[in-house]
């Protein structure tokens, strides 16, 4: 590498201080998070139904998760650490806005929670030596720099028989339409420019890295919004939100 030459990163430093602008509204429901307050419930009970299959533990089981070492990548203030931790598992929340961090860690400090935040890219974890019986990365990737190099970086954490979940917007003409223009303007369910289309990435670009990285997908799921119940739901559809679940051998 020549001496002008900069290391890959997955950081996207614009990206990093829109969110860290944001930070101190995180944890209100009604705030500039509420669309993740909002889809919080799908994405907690996926990642404990097909965790618990996974680990062959019991769904209703309050603290099934015990035992598992679990890596929340991209945190942000804390939304997916926090239940994980509940349910017994051992978490590392990281996330590259220091910002971001600080709230999590008195979050939890308040909510009683043990959990090991740190402000740290998914590349400097990996070159540390973490592994994770679980890895969550849950509307991170329309986010960083390199997502080949962050999916792989993330692939690499994940121990043997491990897991990661995947969730992100698809870059479709119907996402620019519902989840950019309807999500940003009109119902204003978030700050304009929270996404921009370009990053937007699809499930074949997601999966791709995983493959690459030795992961095998064994599902996929789409994430449907119900203007009349004002919930989220698993969908067929995965024109818009969409989850991927990959496994290590």
């Amino acid at each position: 590498m020549s001496a002008q030459a900069k290391p890959a990163t997955t950081i996207d430093q614009a990206e990093v201080d829109r969110f860290s602008a944001m930070a101190a509204e995180w944890w209100d429901p009604s705030g500039k998070f509420k669309p993740l307050h909002k889809f919080n419930p799908v994405r907690l009970a996926y990642i404990k139904e097909k965790a618990s299959q996974r680990f062959d533990r019991d769904p209703r089981d309050s603290r099934g998760f015990s035992g598992l070492r679990l890596l929340d990548i991209g945190c942000g203030g804390g939304l997916l650490s926090e239940p994980m931790a509940r349910l017994g598992a051992e978490v590392v929340g990281a996330d590259v806005s220091q910002t971001n961090v600080e709230v999590a860690k008195l979050h939890a400090a308040q909510s009683g929670l043990t959990i090991d935040y740190r402000a740290m890219s998914a590349e400097a974890l990996q070159e540390a030596g973490e592994t994770f019986d679980i890895v969550l990365n849950m509307e991170v990737v329309e986010h960083v720099a390199d997502v080949d190099l962050f999916m792989s970086k993330c692939a690499a954490m994940v121990r043997p028989g491990g897991l990661m979940f995947a969730a992100t917007i698809n870059r479709t003409m119907k996402a620019r339409a519902l989840a950019i223009f309807m999500a940003e303007n009109v119902l204003r369910w978030l700050p304009r420019g929270t996404h921009q289309y370009e990053k937007l990435v699809t499930p074949q670009e997601l999966e791709k890295p995983l493959k690459e990285s030795g992961m095998q997908v064994i599902d996929r799921t789409g994430v449907f919004y119900n203007p009349l119940t004002d919930q989220w739901a698993r969908s067929r559809d995965m024109d818009v939100n969409y989850m991927i679940l990959a496994a290590r051998d």
